[in-house]
């Protein structure tokens, strides 16, 4: 399971404001928080804010790549939707391992841009199954965007494993069925086309429910079982994290189940 750190997103209050603010210190704690669950393959960074300027959006980018590689050269998922914005980043970027752009979808507006810079700097990219008139309800209709877009990436020389497709979970106490449409997407792209990649953000399916970490952790397991391959997920929240290794042994992800046996040596799980 590719593990993705969710933290340093400026749709969290704390850390929009640590951005207007500037505040390194801020930043940094909570790069360390992730880093600290010994769990994470990648942290995502988003500045974005809402603004309708894209040159202040831009400059709030460079401080806060500048902030994060500072102090820790885990790869990075770049995670905005504008096209300026991501490309100021990954002239900016250092490791030698491919970040991740988050995202291109099926419209066209988003993917013309996009797309290029995944073929100019190598890099994966997140696929979000939206076309222009939404996300489909059906997995079958999810499926065939994702279709459309290996199709698409193959125009740029983009190979299916550098490809993680999004199936766009929705909360289940709204949309009941969405659960299962989601988890079937997964397994039949992933029974189709192997070498591509699933990745979901676990916290949207709670939404509106109480004790949502239970949920959330509940889920995610079901999706490993699916063949999910990698989640956005907060890495110091145990019950998700120990949803991952309990999933990964019992499925036989984890040989003996050291990484397991290891994980509760380290207090990592409860």
């Amino acid at each position: 399971m590719i593990v993705i750190g969710e933290r340093i997103n400026a749709t969290r209050k704390i850390i929009a404001t640590a951005i207007e603010q500037r505040n390194v210190k801020l930043i940094q704690e909570e790069i360390n928080i992730q880093l600290q669950s010994g769990i994470v393959d990648y942290l995502d960074v988003n500045c974005g804010l809402g603004r309708t300027d894209i040159n202040k959006e831009v400059e709030d980018m460079k401080w806060l790549m500048n902030v994060v590689q500072e102090i820790t050269d885990i790869p990075l998922m770049i995670d905005s939707p504008n096209y300026e914005v991501i490309e100021t980043a990954l002239k900016m970027y250092k490791n030698k391992s491919k970040p991740i752009i988050n995202s291109i979808t099926l419209e066209k507006q988003r993917y013309e841009k996009i797309l290029p810079l995944v073929k100019e700097y190598d890099t994966s990219v997140v696929a979000l199954t939206i076309d222009e008139n939404g996300v489909p309800k059906k997995a079958t209709e999810r499926v065939e965007i994702a279709k459309k877009i290996i199709d698409l990436c193959k125009k740029y020389d983009i190979d299916e494993e550098r490809i993680f497709f999004d199936f766009m979970v929705k909360p289940v106490a709204v949309e009941p069925d969405q659960t299962i449409e989601f988890l079937e997407s997964i397994k039949t792209i992933k029974t189709l086309f192997p070498k591509v990649k699933t990745v979901c953000g676990a916290s949207n399916i709670s939404f509106g429910l109480p004790n949502r970490k239970l949920l959330n952790s509940v889920f995610l397991a079901i999706a490993i079982s699916y063949g999910l391959d990698a989640a956005i997920i907060d890495p110091s929240d145990k019950k998700i994290v120990s949803a991952i290794y309990s999933a990964e042994a019992l499925l036989g992800k984890d040989e003996y189940c050291m990484r397991y046996i290891d994980a509760y040596r380290e207090n990592k799980i409860e």
